[in-house]
C-alpha cells in the first residue's frame, strides 16, 4: 500500500511541537510519527503530504526541500475557529526512479480522494501537479484544473516531464480527464507567443499578474469551478519570499497569494491543493505555513449552494440584450454570483440547457453595458453543460 511508503514527521518538529500553546495548530494536528505511526484518517478534514522529489526540476536544486522548516512555522500558527481536522501524513521520498515516486504521489492522493480528504502537497517541484492529476483516474472523469503561475508549463515538443512542462503531458495522456485549465497570474515575457497562442486555441483561461493584482476578487469564480489547485511560488515576487535568482521582481505580493488561496479554500469543488517551487528560507517557509493557514481558513466557510437548488437564497437578474435575455443570480449567503450561458451559445447541449457559470458583479454590469463575456464564448466551444 502506498501509504507505507510515508515517512514520519521528524522528532525535530514533534521535540518542537511539545513546546507549542494548547491554540496552536501543531497541538490540534493528528500526527505520523516514528511512534505512533499514521494517524487515524476517519473525519479528517485535510491531510498534509510533503514530496522531496526534485530530478525533475527545470531549474536543477541544490539542496532537497526542507519541509520540517515548513512544518516548524505552520505548527506554530494560532489554529482558528475552525470545525477541520487536519492530519499530517509525513513525507514522500524519492524512490528509486522519478516514476516510482509519482506512482507514489498518485496513489496516496488517490487514496485521500476516495476518503474525501483534501491533500494539501508540499512538493519541491510542480511537476509533482501530474502525478496528482493522475489520482483523479476512475474516480473523475472530467477535471478543471488551475495553476497560479508566472508561466503556462507548456514545455515544447517531445521534451521529458520537467516543472516547465508538465502541462503538456497532462494534455496529451490518456485518459485525458482535463476539462478546463486556467492560469492565474502569467507573465507575457515568460511564455512564448506560441503558447499563449496555444491557450487560445484550447479555449483555456488565462488571466495577466496585472489584472489579477489591479482586482484579486477576479480569481474567486476562475477558483469556484476548480478541482485541482497547482500553486507554483515563483508566481509570487522575490523580495516577498526569496532572492534566489530563480524568482522574479514581479509578482503577487504575500497578501494577494493568501487571498487567492483562501479563495480555492472557499471553492466547495477544490479537491487538491499543492504547493511548490519552494525555497529553504525562513521568509519562504513562513508565507508558505500562512498559504496554508489561509487555505483551511477558507475550508471553513465553503457553502455548497446553487441557484438552481435553493431559488430562496439568491436574487435573479434578467438583462435583455440585442439577441436575448440574460441571466444572472447573486447569492444571498455569500454575495457571489452566477450566469446562464444563453441558450444561442448552448444549443448544441444536451437537452439544450443553460451553462451556469461562476462570474463576478462586474460581469453583471458588463453584461448591462451590451458586453458579453468571453468565457461564454470559450464555454460554448467546449461544450459545457
Amino acid at each position: 500500500m502506498a501509504f507505507d511508503f510515508l515517512v514520519p514527521v521528524s522528532d525535530k518538529v514533534l521535540a518542537h511541537n511539545e513546546l507549542l500553546p494548547s491554540q496552536s495548530i501543531g497541538k490540534n494536528t493528528y500526527i505520523h510519527t516514528e511512534k505512533d505511526g499514521l494517524p487515524v484518517l476517519a473525519n479528517a478534514t485535510v491531510a498534509i503530504v510533503g514530496v522531496r522529489e526534485s530530478r525533475n526540476a527545470y531549474e536543477k536544486k541544490h539542496e532537497k526541500l526542507d519541509v520540517s522548516a515548513i512544518r516548524l512555522q505552520f505548527y506554530k500558527l494560532l489554529i482558528g475557529n475552525w470545525n477541520a481536522t487536519i492530519v499530517d501524513l509525513g513525507d514522500i521520498e524519492e524512490g528509486a526512479t522519478v516514476n516510482d515516486t509519482y506512482f507514489v504521489v498518485k496513489e496516496v492522493v488517490a487514496g485521500l480522494l476516495e476518503e474525501d480528504i483534501i491533500p494539501i502537497i508540499l512538493g519541491a517541484t510542480q511537476d509533482i501537479t501530474y502525478p496528482a492529476y493522475r489520482a483523479f483516474d476512475g474516480i473523475r472523469d472530467m477535471i478543471n484544473l488551475v495553476a497560479v503561475d508566472s508561466r503556462f508549463d507548456f514545455g515544447i515538443e517531445d521534451e521529458l516531464i520537467s516543472s516547465h512542462s508538465y502541462m503538456s503531458k497532462i494534455i496529451t495522456d490518456k485518459p485525458n480527464n482535463l476539462f478546463n485549465f486556467s492560469n492565474i497570474g502569467y507573465q507575457s515575457y515568460f511564455n512564448a507567443q506560441e503558447e499563449i497562442d496555444l491557450m487560445e486555441r484550447l479555449f483555456f483561461d488565462a488571466y495577466r499578474l496585472g489584472e489579477v493584482a489591479n482586482d484579486i476578487s477576479l480569481a474567486e469564480p476562475v477558483l469556484r469551478n476548480a478541482h485541482m489547485v497547482s500553486l507554483d511560488l515563483r508566481s509570487v515576487k522575490a523580495s516577498e519570499i526569496s532572492m534566489s535568482g530563480n524568482f522574479s521582481p514581479n509578482g503577487f505580493n504575500g497578501r494577494e497569494i493568501c487571498a487567492i488561496s483562501r479563495y480555492a479554500g472557499i471553492s466547495d469543488k477544490v479537491s487538491v491543493f499543492g504547493l511548490y517551487e519552494m525555497e529553504n528560507t525562513v521568509q519562504s517557509q513562513q508565507l508558505i505555513a500562512q498559504i496554508i493557514w489561509y487555505f483551511i481558513e477558507g475550508i471553513n466557510f465553503r457553502i455548497k449552494e446553487s441557484p438552481y437548488t435553493k431559488t430562496d437564497d439568491f436574487v435573479k437578474y434578467n438583462v435583455p440584450s440585442e439577441d436575448e435575455e440574460l441571466v444572472f443570480y447573486k447569492s444571498l449567503l455569500t454575495e457571489r454570483w452566477w450566469t446562464e450561458v444563453p441558450s444561442i451559445f448552448t444549443s448544441h447541449t444536451k437537452g439544450h440547457t443553460p451553462a451556469l457559470l461562476p462570474c463576478t458583479e462586474k460581469d453583471y454590469i458588463d453584461a448591462c453595458n451590451q458586453q458579453i463575456p468571453e468565457r461564454w464564448y470559450k464555454a460554448y466551444k467546449k461544450g459545457f453543460n
